[in-house]
């Protein structure tokens, strides 16, 4: 994993503030606002979908972040950044702008953690 591929990541989304990169699972989890929109694994970025951004991935070619676990493929709702958006920072913003609204849109859908319960005994 290359860290100057997410420092150069990292540079073109400053504008949107507040972004910041944690090393996770060989690569790196992007956060905003305390939620994760994008990953990067293998100098690629992946940006979070949902419902409201997926069809833009699949218009644009991209592909859902897979890998093999227990035998079988697990896909992530993480696509691939279609390339025309890593030459163009107004693009890439939008995209990255979309992938945050959907981290928080999955969030909000999520259900609460349950507190664990104490049994007497």
């Amino acid at each position: 994993m290359s860290r100057e591929y997410c420092d150069y990541i990292l540079d073109l989304l400053s504008p949107l503030r507040g972004v910041s990169a944690k090393r996770m699972f060989g690569g790196f989890g992007l956060f905003k606002g305390g939620l994760m929109f994008a990953i990067i694994l293998d100098d690629t970025l992946y940006f979070k979908t949902a419902d409201s951004n997926r069809a833009d991935y699949e218009d644009a070619g991209s592909a859902p972040f897979t890998y093999q676990a227990k035998g079988r493929t697990v896909t992530l709702s993480y696509w691939n950044a279609p390339p025309e958006a890593l030459d163009d920072e107004s693009a890439l913003l939008e995209w990255a702008r979309k992938a945050h609204q959907a981290a928080i849109e999955t969030q909000d859908k999520k259900p609460a953690k349950k507190k664990a319960v104490k049994t007497k005994k």
